[in-house]
């Protein structure tokens, strides 16, 4: 039986038909991998925690930087130097203190990314480089887990949700990382803070419609958005037969690690 004060807390999702009781008792079980506490995986996780998901894992190796707060959420100017997933798990503890939030103060390596990932659900994409985005790609589909993608540069975005064997992994569209400096950060391009707020929102929804199992998650699409236009662009995708990871004859079997180049900054 539910609490009266857990009722009170989450009578908002009880009260939709989708969720309910029953729905709200699997966000509860739900475990969720959030990979970066940055501008995506701060209000990813915000949301997450909020919406009742019983285990949240974070892991970043960064600290909390002033240039941060112009979009991560999760931080505050006070948190200057700390970890970030100790910052990022104060304020998510604070919000829902019945929320389990697990953290890794380290990097994310080919190395220890299948036993990290091996325990949660589903798996959040908040990275801002693209070896790491790549690493986690090809460690979710060996391990069957699915994964929502976000991605923010300037005053556009995209998320894409990857379900293995049912859709498109995120190599099946973008083979390869781009070479070291063909894509600018950023911290070398700049970010609105707010489309950082609205594609880590957006995330979350893919999370939790994914642990209800309700709606249609953006397994063969990629959701674009143009802030500054305020437009919104459905794109289909196909599953690549090819695909190194996920295809056919798959030449990638366990998780390849690409370098970060030297300068790279985290600025998500």
């Amino acid at each position: 039986m539910f609490s009266e004060d857990y009722i009170k807390r989450y009578s908002r999702h009880i009260l939709l038909p989708e969720i309910g009781g029953s729905g709200q008792a699997k966000l509860a079980q739900a475990k969720v991998f959030v990979v970066g506490t940055g501008g995506l995986g701060s209000p990813a996780a915000f949301y997450l925690a909020a919406a009742g998901i019983g285990t949240l894992g974070l892991i970043d190796d960064d600290v909390v930087d002033l240039s941060n707060l112009q979009r991560q959420i999760l931080h505050a100017t006070p948190d200057l130097n700390q970890p970030k997933v100790e910052s990022a798990k104060a304020k998510l503890t604070a919000l829902n203190p019945e929320c389990n939030v697990i953290t890794h103060h380290y990097r994310l390596t080919a190395e220890n990314v299948l036993d990290l990932i091996a325990d949660y659900d589903i798996v959040v994409d908040g990275t801002d480089n693209f070896p790491t985005r790549y690493l986690i790609n090809d460690a979710c589909v060996i391990a069957k887990k699915p994964m929502v993608h976000g991605g923010i540069l300037r005053f556009n975005g995209q998320v894409m949700t990857i379900k293995p064997g049912e859709g498109p992994c995120f190599r099946c569209i973008f083979r390869e990382p781009p070479p070291a400096g063909a894509v600018p950060t950023c911290a070398e391009a700049g970010v609105l803070g707010a489309v950082a707020g609205i594609i880590g929102v957006i995330q979350a929804t893919e999370v939790i419609k994914l642990v209800l199992g309700k709606g249609d998650p953006l397994v063969g699409r990629i959701l674009t958005l143009d802030a500054l236009k305020l437009k919104f662009r459905d794109v289909k995708i196909s599953r690549n037969p090819s695909c190194p990871v996920c295809g056919e004859n798959p030449t990638i079997t366990q998780p390849v690690e690409y370098e970060l180049p030297p300068c790279e900054l985290r600025a998500n």
